[in-house]
């Protein structure tokens, strides 16, 4: 793994006929596996409202499964900022450091907050513009563009706003947040009328700030211009994967945190000793895209029995076809093979890996061919 470093983005994903407390458990366990077996990071994304999923907190699964594993970074992937204070994100991190001092990542995300974005940029999209048939020159699956204005007016959207903000708050634009969060780290923070703020713990905390986005927006805009880390999101939005590294490089300064730009590109990936079992695996995951992207939130994860009984509709195969295309499934050499198709097309630096399968040691299993695969290249 030492060319192009893996990493772990976990949902704390629940199956079917399991519950949250077994998740949780399995994933401090694969925590630990993925430390062992040489993974650089291991994630955890940040979801609500959603019966298949348990990783409604990040910090909190944080602070577990630091106090099980001893080496691996661990980080948010992403704290969602829209619902949440630049204050309060300092502070739950900088107790996270103080614990585990030098181990934690910071990713923000943006979910339901205000952007208000720069007109002065026009993003230098080469990569995108190099794509023929939905396939870019070495052969990467860049699917059409899958529209969310359904899912933004689904009652559920509503919902999660009315249970995750106060009564009359309003998100602080994104731009404003991310600035605020950097200035509470380095202790440069400061009101417009000369009030300081320090926070601690948090100032001063060793971590490593990360933007999370999905297209060539403003999180992509800002990571650059603040000379961050940047991950962009081939698993949620593969259509948009490469304008989103080009518009983050095209914006990119050089800051005390980097000197050149740094790009993390994430894949759903199943992998097992031969493609029949990997995909046998894979079976339920059209079937959870599908509660998602319709907006009733993810669904425990379906046995492969359970997957094939549902009668599936054109519009539902719609629905999930750009995540389906573009999932990596098959034995290790076939997966490997296509991460590296993704690395070399996005200019990854580090490539980001969410595994989901019904069985948890099958979990565990894929996570283990790939280092061994990886690990030999």
């Amino acid at each position: 793994m030492a060319n192009t470093p893996l990493t772990v983005l976990d949902l704390v994903p629940i199956s079917s006929g399991s519950d949250a407390k077994q998740a949780l458990r399995n994933s401090i366990d694969l925590a630990q596996h993925a430390e062992d077996l040489g993974y650089a990071r291991y994630w955890f994304a940040e979801h609500h409202l959603n019966p298949g999923v348990a990783g409604t907190s990040p910090a909190v699964v944080l602070a577990l499964t630091a106090a099980a594993t001893s080496t691996i970074r661990l980080g948010a992937g992403a704290v969602q900022l829209g619902h949440r204070t630049a204050l309060a994100t300092v502070e739950e991190f900088g107790l996270l450091d103080a614990l585990h001092p030098g181990r934690l990542d910071l990713g923000l995300g943006r979910s339901g907050g205000r952007a208000v974005p720069s007109a002065a940029r026009e993003p230098a999209l080469l990569g995108a513009a190099a794509v023929v048939g939905g396939y870019t020159p070495n052969g990467l699956r860049i699917p059409g563009r899958f529209s969310y204005e359904h899912l933004l007016r689904h009652p559920r959207f509503a919902l999660h706003r009315q249970l995750l903000q106060l009564p009359g708050a309003e998100s602080q634009p994104y731009d404003e947040q991310i600035a605020d969060i950097l200035a509470l780290l380095s202790g440069t923070y400061v009101t417009g009328d000369g009030v300081e703020a320090h926070v601690v713990p948090g100032e001063g905390a060793d971590l490593q700030v990360w933007i999370l986005g999905s297209s060539a927006g403003i999180s992509a805009e800002i990571a650059g211009e603040h000379g961050l880390r940047f991950a962009a999101n081939y698993h949620v939005s593969p259509a948009t994967v490469l304008e989103a590294a080009d518009a983050y490089r095209a914006a990119f300064k050089p800051s005390d945190e980097l000197d050149r730009p740094y790009v993390s590109v994430s894949a759903d990936v199943v992998v097992a000793e031969d493609e029949a079992t990997a995909r046998e695996l894979a079976t339920g995951y059209g079937l959870w895209v599908r509660s998602i992207r319709s907006g009733d939130g993810a669904i425990p994860f379906p046995t492969p029995d359970e997957a094939r009984e549902y009668t599936w509709t054109e519009a539902d195969r719609a629905l999930v076809a750009d995540r389906v295309e573009t999932q990596f499934v098959g034995s290790p050499r076939q997966v490997a093979d296509q991460l590296e198709t993704l690395r070399d097309a996005t200019g990854a630096d580090e490539l980001i890996i969410t595994t989901i399968t019904h069985q948890h040691d099958d979990r565990l299993r894929s996570y283990e061919l790939l280092a061994e695969e990886w690990d030999n290249r």
